[in-house]
């Protein structure tokens, strides 16, 4: 009886010893591995963008397609190496691209910033493990850019290492960083402000970002003499290729 139960705590404790460093395992993969950068990869997304009109008083939703290219490797203005991406625009498949903005990357081991608008954003973080959190948008000159609804994000590692479908394509290694989920006054009440802040993002170890779901909106109540309205924008990229 005591041998038995002395194989049964040997095999228990091996077990979790495995598991154990199977996690730690993981949570060392370089950043890189979710964000590679190499000369002439791309992805391409559809791309849905959120906007109001009629002076703010309806929201529509306006489909794009865009691909974004590795142009060339360069030195961004602290002399760390980096990648140059071009974003190419098109409405639908049958029409040509055109290249509409140019973005940067800085990534080693431990960090991937990316560079979009004069805006610095840590995308992804060491160690990758659920739970891990960051400050991803602490590089920002949040008053200076005139983008309060940035401060202080909390970007988060979620679902590590899943198995997920994303448009045709089944990934078997992603991770998910919620970077934020906030509502501001009460969205039921007309009468009163109010503002929602909602981003999140999906990577594939060996492609990169194939999923991007971003909301920002303020609404601002009636007042003598002006109607309510709504300001903001939203974006939903969903990859539908890549190489």
């Amino acid at each position: 009886m005591r041998k038995s139960f002395l194989l049964s705590t040997i095999a228990v404790a091996l077990i979790f010893g495995a598991c154990k460093k199977s996690t730690d395992d993981f949570a060392l993969t370089p950043v890189t591995d979710y964000f590679p950068m190499q000369v002439g990869k791309y992805i391409t997304y559809n791309l849905d963008s959120t906007v109001f009109i009629n002076f703010g008083t309806k929201d529509t939703v306006i489909k794009y397609q865009v691909k974004h290219q590795v142009d060339a490797q360069i030195t961004d203005n602290l002399g760390r190496p980096g990648y140059r991406i071009i974003r190419y625009i098109r409405k639908t498949a049958a029409n040509p691209w055109q290249p509409d903005n140019t973005f940067m990357v800085v990534n080693n081991e431990s960090t991937v910033e990316f560079i979009e608008n004069n805006m610095r954003f840590i995308k992804l973080k060491a160690p990758i493990r659920d739970g891990y959190t960051w400050k991803g948008n602490s590089y920002i000159d949040i008053y200076g850019l005139n983008v309060r609804y940035l401060e202080d994000w909390d970007y988060t590692y979620d679902s590590v290492n899943n198995k997920i479908t994303v448009g045709t394509f089944t990934l078997d290694s992603t991770l998910k960083v919620a970077q934020r989920d906030e509502v501001i006054g009460n969205p039921s009440d007309p009468n009163s402000y109010h503002e929602i802040n909602y981003s999140a993002e999906k990577y594939a170890r060996g492609i990169g970002m194939i999923y991007r779901d971003f909301l920002h909106v303020e609404y601002q109540p009636p007042r003598p003499g002006v109607g309510a309205y709504r300001q903001g924008y939203g974006v939903k990229m969903v990859m539908i290729d890549h190489n």
